[in-house]
Parts: structure tokens; C-alpha cells; sequence
């Protein structure tokens, strides 16, 4: 027995004596993620990061720049790219928790992958003019 899927549905396909043939087709639409579900998701992902902060710093991640990347897959996987404003921040393990406690509590997320990268290294550019005005650069 074969399954071939793709985004519309899966066709189960048995292995007759004169080659293939489509047994049924089973549907499988409830499982997709939609367009619509995706842009809700990926909404309440950017309104919860904005509830996180280095316990040092009075601005969000989010505003700071220090979120580079959000994908929500198929599964309802969210997998987030970030940076931290130093290599050996102190707050990382915490804002990780923060995060994929925060991120997990919305309807759709099935799971949360955060990976800290530090390509392109941050820079006070990359945060918000909100958050520099928070934090006295402008």
C-alpha cells in the first residue's frame, strides 16, 4: 500500500495485478492549515512576542529586532529565527521559555521550535523607533 498526498487531500493507492489503482480518496482538509488560519496564527504569534522582555531591557523582543524569522507550517509547527543583542546574554534560557510558553497557548500552534542564530548580527538599527525612543536613542 501506497499514500501520496498533497495539500488538497491524500489518495490511498493499492498495488492491483494491471498496476495502480486509486482505492479512495481521503480527505484530509481539516488537517491543513488554510491561508486564513495561518495569517490568525502568525497575528497572535507577533502580539504575544510583544509581551516578551529581557528581564534587562524595558522594550519586547519583538520591538528590539531581535525576532528575524516566523513560519508556521502545515502541522501547525511554529518555527522562529532569532538573535540575542549579545552572544552571551544571560536572559536567553528565559526568553526561550517565555516564548514557547507564550506561543504554545494559541489554538493551531501544535508545537514551537526557537533557534537562536547570529547571521546577520544584530544592531541597534534593527529595533523599532518605538524602541529607541524607550530606551533614550532618540
Amino acid at each position: 500500500m501506497l499514500f501520496l498526498g498533497d495539500r488538497s487531500g491524500v489518495a490511498r493507492v493499492e498495488n492491483g495485478g494491471e498496476g495502480f489503482r486509486i482505492w479512495r480518496i481521503i480527505r484530509k482538509f481539516a488537517d491543513v492549515m488554510n491561508e486564513e488560519k495561518r495569517i490568525e496564527i502568525e497575528g497572535n504569534i507577533v502580539r504575544l512576542l510583544k509581551t516578551v522582555f529581557d528581564p534587562e531591557i524595558p522594550v519586547d523582543i519583538y520591538s528590539l529586532g531581535l525576532i528575524y524569522a516566523i513560519d508556521v507550517d502545515d502541522d501547525g509547527v511554529v518555527h522562529i529565527d532569532m538573535t540575542l543583542t549579545a552572544p552571551t546574554c544571560p536572559a536567553s534560557d528565559f526568553l526561550m521559555e517565555d516564548i514557547k510558553m507564550k506561543l504554545e497557548s494559541i489554538d493551531g500552534v501544535t508545537g514551537v521550535d526557537v533557534r537562536i542564530v547570529f547571521e546577520p548580527e544584530w544592531s541597534q538599527d534593527m529595533m523599532t523607533d518605538e524602541a529607541k525612543l524607550e530606551l533614550g536613542l532618540l
